[in-house]
């Protein structure tokens, strides 16, 4: 970008260089129409040709774009017009010197649209986009910031899933999977520790006694429809939330990330561990801060 000023001294010079400026801008109007002709051209007439512009375009140039059916768009901003290059393809031209049919992108359809008192320009059916916008309309803002919250954590657990290669039947079947092999493996252990293994056995039951209690079940008798159609068919199950009967979460495509998985288990023993190896709390506040405060 080139900023420049143009100074002149008369009337007749100025005359001069607003000729020469028009010129300048006709000629390359001229070389966009031209390429449009050539490319939207035999079999291909009945293509649209558009072309979007970072900067202003003069009324005289869209008149003259306009009658040769070239829809023309200004004033786009450069992170749109970097997303726009990602998702039609082409290049975006700093001059028209050079401009070729393989510079052009490809969009079945650009339309603009207006939706409650902003305009927007839809750019639609391109061939491998590499860049897409999703369009969230709510009737409040409350609405819009929990689809947006929705959105994130979809597009995240599609990443985690995507990055892990994995996913683990959802629904609390991996908790009852789990609480019957540490059942299983209590037998084995001596001592103290077994008391210590059918506590973590438990306390992995508080997920899908959550899921049974918000969706309106008791919580024992879900737990123990999960714990007898698993042991009966070596099948994982999860809670179904509408009737609180069990069923299969493969079939329903309900899945946990693993990684999600594999943290939330780490990160609650480990505090858990914490708090057990805590000899004495010190309790301390603005009290012990003031003259003769215990």
């Amino acid at each position: 970008e080139v900023n420049a000023g143009f100074f002149y001294k008369n009337t007749e010079e100025r005359d001069r260089l607003v000729l020469s400026e028009r010129k300048f801008i006709d000629d390359r109007v001229q070389k966009i129409v031209e390429l449009k002709r050539k490319v939207c051209s035999g079999d291909d007439k009945d293509k649209t040709f558009v072309i979007i512009n970072q900067k202003g375009i003069d009324p005289l140039s869209l008149d003259v774009l306009a009658k040769e059916g070239i829809l023309a768009l200004r004033r786009a901003k450069r992170r749109n017009m970097e997303r726009l290059t990602l998702a039609c393809g082409g290049e975006a031209m700093n001059s028209v010197e050079n401009l070729t049919k393989e510079c052009l992108g490809f969009a079945e359809d650009v339309y603009e649209h207006v939706l409650g008192e902003e305009k927007f320009t839809f750019v639609e059916g391109c061939k491998n986009p590499k860049s897409v916008t999703v369009l969230l309309k709510g009737s409040t803002k409350y609405i819009l910031n929990q689809l947006k919250d929705a959105l994130r954590d979809g597009l995240r657990s599609v990443t985690n899933a995507i990055e892990d290669g994995c996913v683990i039947p959802g629904g609390g079947a991996f908790e009852i999977v789990a609480h019957q092999a540490l059942t299983q493996y209590k037998q084995q252990v001596k001592g103290r520790a077994r008391l210590g293994v059918q506590a973590f056995a438990e306390a992995l039951l508080i997920i899908p006694k959550a899921i049974a209690q918000n969706a309106g079940h008791d919580q024992q008798e879900t737990i123990v429809k999960l714990q007898h159609e698993y042991v009966t068919s070596k099948i994982p199950v999860g809670i179904d939330i509408t009737t609180g009967e069990a069923m299969e979460p493969k079939s329903l495509g309900i899945y946990d990330n693993y990684r999600v998985k594999k943290q939330l288990i780490h990160s609650s023993t480990s505090i858990a561990t914490n708090l057990i190896l805590v000899d004495e709390i010190l309790r301390a506040g603005l009290s012990s801060l003031r003259p003769g405060g215990q």
